[in-house]
């Protein structure tokens, strides 16, 4: 639990999900072994050879937002902003006068307005250039979802978008607490948001070659660490975090989910698509994250994994674990929660670390369900398939992304 009065605290927790378009539903989902894959229907995926993937379900912009207001946002911007209300509300923080200047916004995203860039782009070609919304470029860069989150709620701090493809979300949460760390701010709106669940995207990653095709049982899809996986399922949603320096919690009586006590960040400087060979960037950025936590590695108890489901990436993931623990790997209790919610890209490091600090305050670990073929090569305790209540200090939530991007979060 929090050290001194330059500890970094979360005091609220919000998201929309494959799962569950709330905290509590999505955790109970998780806890209860549910999957959130299913066929696409936001578009007719017949045509291509992935059809499965991770929807956010009965999501109503006009809920939320106005007509005009919901006609001017991204999707990816809709879920920052519908998120980031779920987060202040459950932080009973209130942005005002008094203190909005000490209240800052760091959302990334790994790909941002692509829908509207593709919408956009086609009226472009059909009707010519002067019948482009004046939207078009406010509504796609991804820096839009802290820029309308600041409008949103008066937050007048500093605001950035964090984009290392996916490890963001854990970046964006790393970079906020540095930055109150430093007195920067008293409080940071963090976390990722995704919508690029379109037509272009998945035929980019099945041409890569890393996506499941199991269309035929999408439930059953997603299979981390089991020795028949096949690929991952793309997601869409958002995870927000609230950020808050400990004085500033303590003042005001916030609760307290948990402390970021460790945050490590590294490249693998290696290859653009693939992980480094024995996972050497991502154990860095955990010795790293470990080495600021001031803890052993055997203080960990649980890692929530980066855990995609990929060929290469369970197994580089697994030899990163072995390096940095030793003997200690074999008692870690390693699950990968996108066996049930997909990959969220860009949202899902912040949605992980929501999941590991529900871990911490309910003392249970979410199982990496659908793990039925043990791989000789990724050989340490998954929790398999079920929930497993546990005693939990200590967690550590990992991120991994296209271009060498390692990002490692830990809490308390």
């Amino acid at each position: 639990m929090p050290k001194d009065n330059t500890s970094v605290v979360v005091t609220g927790l919000g998201a929309l999900t494959p799962v569950g378009n709330d905290v509590p539903t999505t955790w109970r989902a998780l806890v209860e072994g549910r999957s959130g894959i299913k066929r696409i229907t936001r578009f007719d995926p017949s045509p291509f050879e992935t059809q499965i993937a991770g929807e956010v379900k009965g999501f109503a912009p006009q809920e939320h937002f106005d007509r005009k207001e919901a006609r001017r946002l991204d999707r990816f911007v809709q879920f920052a902003v519908v998120a980031t209300r779920q987060a202040l509300e459950d932080a009973r923080l209130t942005i005002n006068a008094d203190n909005a200047e000490r209240v800052g916004v760091v959302i990334g995203t790994a790909v941002g307005g692509i829908e509207t860039l593709l919408t956009e782009f086609e009226k472009f070609q059909a009707r010519g250039p002067r019948r482009l919304s004046p939207f078009f470029l406010p509504m796609m860069i991804p820096d839009t979802a802290p820029g309308q989150v600041a409008i949103s709620c008066g937050a007048k701090g500093p605001n950035m978008a964090i984009v290392s493809a996916c490890a963001t979300g854990a970046n964006a949460i790393g970079e906020a607490a540095e930055m109150i760390r430093r007195g920067d701010a008293d409080a940071i709106i963090s976390g990722g948001s995704e919508a690029s669940l379109l037509p272009i995207v998945f035929a980019g990653f099945n041409v890569m070659g890393v996506l499941s095709t199991r269309n035929d049982e999408p439930e059953r899809a997603c299979r981390p660490f089991d020795a028949t996986r096949d690929g991952l399922a793309m997601s869409e949603g958002a995870g927000i975090l609230i950020l808050e320096s400990l004085e500033h919690a303590t003042r005001r009586g916030a609760r307290i989910y948990g402390e970021i006590i460790g945050y490590g960040t590294t490249a693998d400087a290696d290859d653009m698509a693939a992980p480094a060979e024995g996972g050497e960037g991502m154990a860095r950025a955990m010795s790293l994250a470990l080495q600021q936590a001031g803890i052993r590695p055997e203080e960990v108890d649980y890692i929530n994994a980066h855990g995609t489901a990929t060929a290469l990436n369970d197994v580089s993931e697994t030899a990163a674990i072995k390096a940095v623990f030793g003997k200690h790997a074999y008692n870690l209790a390693v699950s990968s929660t996108k066996s049930m919610m997909g990959h969220l890209m860009g949202a899902a490091g912040a949605v992980e670390a929501i999941v590991c600090l529900k871990a911490l305050q309910d003392q249970i670990i979410p199982a990496t369900i659908n793990y039925q073929h043990p791989d000789p090569r990724c050989d340490l305790d998954y929790v398999p398939n079920e929930a497993h209540p546990c005693q939990l200090r200590v967690v550590m939530s990992n991120s991994m992304g296209l271009g060498g991007h390692n990002a490692c979060l830990i809490f308390c």
